[in-house]
């Protein structure tokens, strides 16, 4: 990997925010010259902050991917061989508020990211990172493969069977008659430290840690495909690669944790509770949902396995380990980017 990645350069899109700024530290681990292009700081607290992430890229732009003019100038002005694609309106609960910058950003966004990279001369290899929830789930309890139907009840999840679809119809239209290899990843619930995302469980948990109050389980019986955030990421640079190579791997993946890490948001909170004993307990009254959520949603990555010689390297158990150390040297007020930086190179 270090001798692939070594001076590439490399365009990331939604780099402030939490797998952003995981991949631009791995990125920078590695040795490649990464370009960020975000509309902002998407949370407060905020990773990006916290790690001081500006100093590691050579170019920070702030504008929104719905600008197309500026989004091309910069992808060509980076002259990017390689492209991630993170930048998304990402929350289920949100996107029922606001389904109209939703889709904007998840499907337009999409589509001038993938038509920026298709006129940039120095582009081979693109990766855009969609999500697990693009499937059409129907709560039947089975474990999804890349070629189950796609789908979502909520706007969230349909605008990213949209980009998943969109995606199929540029590389075929667009991309293959330039020798530009796309590939779309879609990625189970993810935890590590430095996410200050509202709606989701370790965050949520953390501010009810740090404010003292008891912690409200939103969907405790719900259950998820749980990894900690570096398995992903470390999958996008493999499928980056790959694709840099040649157009075998320009396809759709599922990228997961082994079966054992399908577990209840339950469970997961009671391995967080061990790591912050001197937390305010748990509210065990019944929250009132008002919009959909599904409840079971698993992957099948056997596809990862076979084709990428991808597999997970952390069990549930050390992710939560790794998540917690880095929140709590947060509370404490510890250099978080020389943290990071080593979880990663453990990881590596």
């Amino acid at each position: 990997m270090r001798s692939f990645w070594k001076d590439k350069k490399v365009f990331v899109t939604g780099h402030t925010g939490f797998k952003g700024v995981w991949l631009t530290l791995m990125l920078h681990e590695l040795g490649a010259k990464v370009t960020g292009y975000s509309s902002g700081i998407p949370t407060s607290p905020s990773i990006f902050e916290l790690t001081k992430a500006s100093e590691l890229l050579v170019r920070d732009h702030r504008t929104d991917i719905c600008d197309l003019n500026g989004l091309r100038q910069a992808l060509q002005e980076s002259g990017a061989e390689i492209v991630f694609h993170l930048a998304a309106q990402s929350l289920v609960r949100p996107s029922y508020a606001d389904p109209f910058s939703t889709y904007s950003t998840n499907v337009m966004g999409t589509l001038n990211v993938l038509m920026a990279a298709y006129e940039t001369d120095s582009v081979k290899s693109i990766v855009n990172v969609t999500s697990d929830k693009c499937y059409k789930n129907d709560e039947l309890q089975i474990s999804f493969s890349e070629d189950d139907k796609l789908g979502g009840h909520d706007p969230y999840s349909s605008s990213k069977a949209c980009a998943e679809i969109l995606s199929a119809s540029i590389r075929s239209s667009y991309l293959q008659s330039k020798n530009k290899n796309l590939a779309t990843v879609r990625a189970g619930n993810v935890i590590g430290g430095g996410d200050w995302a509202t709606d989701r469980l370790v965050p949520d948990f953390m501010r009810a840690y740090s404010s003292g109050e008891k912690f409200k389980i939103r969907n405790p019986a719900s259950i998820r495909p749980w990894q900690h955030v570096m398995e992903p990421v470390s999958a996008y640079l493999l499928i980056a690669e790959k694709n840099y190579q040649g157009p075998d791997f320009a396809e759709a993946f599922n990228i997961g944790p082994e079966s054992s890490a399908n577990c209840p948001v339950s469970d997961v909170v009671q391995m967080f509770l061990k790591y912050f004993p001197d937390h305010a307990g748990i509210d065990s009254a019944e929250m009132t949902i008002q919009v959909h959520e599904a409840k079971f949603l698993m992957l099948d990555c056997t596809k990862a396995k076979n084709r990428l010689g991808w597999k997970p390297k952390l069990d549930l158990e050390k992710a939560v380990k790794l998540t917690a150390d880095w929140y709590r040297a947060e509370f404490d007020g510890k250099n978080l980017r020389n943290l990071s930086l080593q979880q990663i190179r453990d990881y590596l």
